[in-house]
Formats: structure tokens, C-alpha cells, sequence
């Protein structure tokens, strides 16, 4: 299986200058091969292959630009497929056509390949061998075993840097355990299970968004692009990144947790994109995190033989009355957080009797 281990990497200023100049080559030959391949489609109707566009860059962009020659080469040939794969997903998936990359993207990347021994992570001397860049000092807080098949180096908005090293490498799987659950994804408790646990939403956003309104305030009385404009823009950079940073890590503490003491977990689908049109729950339901945290459920049910399934958007999991099925269409309304049904009179709360219906539902798709 393929892994990634992400590290944060503290260049000096000349490895600073390098990745610059390669993010810029990388954007510049991203931008020329998409324009080439457009304009021979336009004009002369023919389509240009990934295979194509890099021999443009290798035979006339580098003899017409020099300075290309100075930036790794596998750097320049990924940005290339990458343009090809947006390029493929216009046709294929019907998404949007590929866009020029501006050197304003706050979001800045490059992706180099391993061959003969270019990349090395040395744990001793806390230091990582990168084409180009030679030694770069980092932070290598995770030890793997594997091949190493490529290595992307990142600047986010708030300037530091990292690498991500792909790796090849085997899995052990965690210890089978016959323990199914239902999750019941929700804006109080950010999920409650089938079991009665309830996990707490940290609603990180609301604890820092008077700090983050300040600052922007303050910002906009800055003049746009001078050095306290830029300071403070970072500033604003840094606090969107502790956030990050705070719900990301609770999610992973969520998602192993329920990894690991159960075999069967079982989720509905929810289609977020369409529940946060509704003005009133939408910055709730992004602080929330839904969507990462089933994207981390997901992957790592598959890492340790877990089986993950989602049942129908439809299922009306919070109207049915886990006991004996019948259906009160009163728990529509969402202010209804306990009830009792009419027909067996078990008195329920609506979450763990959704997460429970949930469950069977899960448990019914896959007999």
C-alpha cells in the first residue's frame, strides 16, 4: 500500500531561493503546455498527449528559456501530468476546464520523483536529502519502513514549509473484533454512536473567530501591499492554520477510536454540499467537519480489514423507532430530541436511535 509521511522542513536561504524558483518554473511550464495544447486543438484540432506537451517543454521551452534547466526535471514533467490529469477530468468527469495557475495562489507545491537514491531521510542528523536542495534540515517525528516513491514539497499561507514522502510500504491489520456500530453524524455532538456515546463537538471556529474578525478588521485598514499588510496577512495565515490544525487532530483521536474497537461501521450518506446551502446550519456543519471525518473513517477501515458502509441519503433513520419500526413523522422537526413512540412506548433519544436504525439498516445491506 501507499502511505504518505508528511514532515515540516526548515530550508536555509539558498534552499529557500531554490524552491521558490522551482514553484515559478513548475507554474510557468504548467501554464505554457496548457496554452500550447489548447491553441493546437483551436487551430489545427489536434490533441496534444501528456507525452506530448512534455517533449514541447524538454525540446523548445528549456532551449528558449535557460533558466529552466536550473529547477529539478521531474518537478517540471509532474506539473506537466498534472495539467493532463485536470485536463482528462474536463472530458471525463465533466469538471471545470483547467485553469492558468497565477503566482498568487496562496497554495504552492511541486512533486519530485525517487530514482537512484535522490531522496534520503537520515533520522540521525534529523535531516532529509532532496534533489536540488541537497540537505535540508526537518523535523522527523515518524519513522517508516518501505520504498520511498516521491516526494512533494509544500509552502502554505502562512510560510512554512513541508515534504511529503510517499512511501511503499506493508500494513498490519488490527485484531478482528465482532463490535458493529452506527454513527449518527450531528451539530451538538459531532457524532453519537449506537452504543449511547456521544463524542463532543470542539466547535473550533466559534472560539476563534473574534480573534479572527479583529485581525481582519485590521487588516483591511492596511495598505494593501505594503509590509504591515503582508505581516498581518500572515498573521490572519497562522490562526486559520491552528484551527486546522485543532480539528484535524481531534478527528484522528474520533476516527482511530472508532476504528479500532469496532469491525462494522456503518454511516449514512449525507450530502453535504446540499445541506450547507441552508444558511443557518451551514457554518456550523463546515466547522463540524463531516466530510474529513468520514474521508478518515473510510480510509482507514480499508488500512485494517474494517468494512465501512454507507446506507441511503433517504433513509429515514431519525423518524423509525429502532424496537418495533414504527415511523413518526414528528421528528422532522429538528427541535424534537426525545420521544416517545405511541405504538411500544419506549422513550428515545432521537440521535442513538438514529445511530441505532442506522446500524440495522448497515447490518440489513449486508445480509
Amino acid at each position: 500500500m501507499l502511505k504518505a509521511y508528511r514532515y515540516r522542513i526548515y530550508p536555509n536561504k539558498e534552499q529557500k531561493e531554490q524552491i521558490v524558483k522551482t514553484f515559478g518554473c513548475c507554474r510557468f511550464v504548467y501554464n505554457q503546455t496548457l496554452a500550447y495544447r489548447k491553441e493546437s486543438y483551436e487551430k489545427e484540432k489536434k490533441s496534444i498527449s501528456k507525452i506530448g506537451c512534455n517533449n514541447y517543454c524538454n525540446r523548445k521551452l528549456k532551449k528558449e528559456y535557460e533558466w529552466l534547466k536550473d529547477v529539478d526535471k521531474f518537478a517540471l514533467t509532474n506539473a506537466i501530468y498534472n495539467m493532463d490529469t485536470a485536463y482528462q477530468k474536463f472530458f471525463k468527469e465533466n469538471a471545470g476546464y483547467p485553469k492558468f495557475k497565477s503566482k498568487h495562489d496562496n497554495h504552492k507545491s511541486y512533486t519530485t520523483n525517487y530514482t537512484n537514491g535522490n531522496i534520503v531521510i537520515d533520522y540521525k542528523s534529523g535531516k532529509i536529502k532532496l534533489p536540488k536542495l541537497k540537505r535540508v534540515k526537518a523535523k522527523l517525528h515518524r519513522k517508516f519502513n518501505g520504498q520511498i516513491k516521491s516526494a512533494t514539497v509544500s509552502q502554505v499561507p502562512s510560510g512554512k514549509y513541508y515534504v511529503s514522502i510517499l512511501v511503499e510500504t506493508e500494513r498490519e491489520e488490527l485484531l478482528h473484533t465482532k463490535q458493529n456500530i452506527g454513527l449518527d453524524l450531528g451539530i451538538k455532538d459531532l457524532c453519537i454512536t449506537s452504543e449511547g456515546e456521544k463524542y463532543e463537538n470542539p466547535k473550533t471556529i466559534k472560539k476563534y473567530e473574534r480573534k479572527l474578525a479583529r485581525k481582519q478588521r485590521e487588516l483591511a485598514h492596511k495598505e494593501k501591499g505594503s509590509k504591515n499588510y503582508q505581516k498581518k496577512k500572515k498573521e490572519i495565515a497562522i490562526c486559520h492554520e491552528k484551527i486546522s490544525n485543532i480539528r484535524k487532530d481531534y478527528l484522528h483521536k474520533v476516527s482511530n477510536k472508532i476504528i479500532s474497537e469496532n469491525q462494522v461501521i456503518v454511516t449514512e450518506n449525507l450530502q453535504i454540499k446540499n445541506m450547507v446551502k441552508n444558511h443557518h446550519l451551514a457554518k456550523s456543519i463546515i466547522d463540524a467537519s463531516w466530510y474529513e471525518l468520514i474521508r478518515q473513517i473510510e480510509y482507514k477501515a480499508k488500512w485494517n480489514g474494517r468494512k465501512y458502509i454507507k446506507i441511503d441519503t433517504f433513509y429515514a433513520s431519525s423518524q423509525l423507532c429502532s424496537v418495533c419500526g414504527y415511523q413518526n413523522v414528528d421528528t422532522k422537526d429538528l427541535s424534537v430530541r426525545e420521544w416517545t413512540c405511541p405504538k411500544c412506548k419506549i422513550k428515545h433519544d432521537r440521535d442513538i436511535n438514529a445511530a441505532t436504525n442506522i446500524l440495522m439498516e448497515g447490518l440489513r445491506k449486508i445480509a
